[in-house]
């Protein structure tokens, strides 16, 4: 037994040490895996408890069980907005979305220890949030992020489990979509005002996402070749429209060249000559780049004069593959055309060959000018974007 510097008696161990405070309670310490000392979260009564507890702390650092308690008593809040502070991964706009969720959804759970979050806790979070106002879409995002912190306090030893084990919580159900018609689409074509029209075909008849069409570059544009190559993505802040930027796809698969249409190509010519900027495809009336939400109320403009009011812009994407898979495109070429990425999907089916591609746009042409519209579903439950 010896003196500790700062008061109390102190006695040596073989892992850890212990020591007697003046107020009488006993203090355990030891030299954390990352070579720091660590005091335990709490003293002790006895000598006896004090050590009982370092035994255990030995234990699970040689197993590589151990978990810092005292990190674990972090928030979950606070955990959560570090998480979306540093993870490289998230995007602008799903960092929004997580955002407004710990706002309306999460907010019984932001203040709790991570420890404390238990399944039972989830799963009465969980059914409560179901019970409220809250639309499904939203609450599965919220389970969502939730289980996506909890994956990260895992991993970096702050629990031992994650505490997310409601089947299916996670899983957005697909809901039907409406399937636009050649003719449909030619209606959209000559309702929207004319500097928006090659944006509904490309949409329509190349399957680009709305982010994407915004992103295009005229350098992007090959008339030659009759192709559009995929570089950005627009991306737009809900909350600061002056942050926009662009960005690269999600995925490599994004990354892509796609085959227009032969009936498509008079229009983007046109396009160029008149409504095109300098560097970019499409542009505001002001000259600045265009806006995703000017499109888009552009296209509900549209949408109401054809009485297609069911029908949203990113269905035009959904209507591309549906017509596309009516020339005889495999899953294989639509994954390639539309910028899917999937491991499972390439493991099942052929990967597309490049002179396919012209195939189908060519078909594609051919099935806007004779298609016949009663062979096209009236709608298709998609599971991806």
């Amino acid at each position: 037994m010896e003196r500790w510097k700062g008061g109390g008696v102190m006695s040596k161990r073989r892992f850890g040490k212990v020591r007697k405070l003046p107020s009488g309670r006993w203090q355990a310490s030891f030299i954390n895996p990352a070579g720091v000392r660590q005091n335990a979260p709490h003293t002790f009564k006895t000598r006896t408890d004090a050590s009982r507890w370092l035994t255990l702390v030995e234990a699970d650092i040689s197993r590589g069980t151990w978990l810092d308690e005292r990190a674990a008593s972090e928030t979950f809040g606070n955990f959560a907005r570090a998480v979306l502070r540093d993870s490289p991964t998230i995007g602008v706009r799903w960092r929004e979305t997580c955002e407004r969720n710990m706002r309306l959804h999460l907010a019984p759970l932001l203040d709790m220890p991570l420890r404390a979050v238990s399944p039972t806790q989830v799963r009465e979070w969980h059914a409560a949030a179901l019970r409220g106002k809250g639309g499904k879409t939203s609450i599965s995002q919220s389970y969502r992020f939730l289980r996506m912190v909890m994956n990260v306090a895992v991993r970096e030893g702050l629990i031992a489990r994650n505490p997310c084990q409601i089947p299916s919580a996670g899983v957005v159900r697909a809901a039907e979509r409406p399937v636009a018609t050649p003719a449909q689409i030619l209606e959209l074509v000559e309702a929207i005002t004319p500097r928006y029209r090659t944006a509904v075909l490309i949409a329509a008849w190349c399957g680009l996402r709305r982010g994407e069409i915004a992103g295009l570059r005229v350098a992007d544009v090959d008339l030659v070749e009759h192709t559009i190559t995929v570089r950005k993505n627009r991306v737009e802040p809900l909350h600061d429209r002056q942050r926009a930027h662009d960005k690269d796809p999600k995925t490599e698969a994004g990354k892509r060249t796609i085959t227009i249409p032969p009936h498509v190509i008079p229009v983007v010519r046109l396009h160029l000559d008149e409504y095109a900027g300098k560097d970019r495809l499409f542009i505001s009336r002001d000259g600045s780049p265009l806006r995703g939400n000017t499109l888009y109320q552009a296209f509900v403009r549209a949408r109401r004069r054809s009485e297609l009011n069911k029908l949203t812009f990113h269905d035009l994407r959904h209507t591309g593959q549906t017509l596309a898979a009516q020339t005889g495109a495999t899953l294989a070429d639509l994954m390639k055309r539309l910028g899917h990425s999937s491991m499972v999907a390439a493991r099942r089916y052929l990967h597309a060959v490049d002179g396919r591609d012209r195939e189908i746009a060519n078909a594609l042409s051919a099935l806007a000018a004779h298609g016949d519209a009663a062979r096209l579903p009236h709608s298709i439950t998609v599971t991806g974007a």
